[in-house]
């Protein structure tokens, strides 16, 4: 099961311009942000509260970001 992380993908785009820049702010390599966004490593929960609270995602609509599956 792998998740669909393109609308998190988005939110950073928009929230923080750049992978890289939401990297930092998490205080994760840019690295490990692809590899957890490419579904190879996966979100701690820490990592998703932090995320959520970086990015203005309001807590009923984590599971939209984090927790929609890919269909195959």
């Amino acid at each position: 099961m792998t998740m669909d992380y393109r609308k998190l993908l988005g939110r950073i785009t928009e929230k923080m311009g750049t992978q890289a820049h939401f990297a930092r702010a998490m205080s994760l390599s840019e690295r490990t942000v692809s590899l957890k966004l490419n579904g190879k490593i996966p979100f701690k929960q820490s990592e998703i509260l932090r995320a959520a609270q970086l990015l203005c995602i309001g807590n009923e609509e984590i599971s939209d970001y984090f927790f929609t599956q890919n269909v195959q």
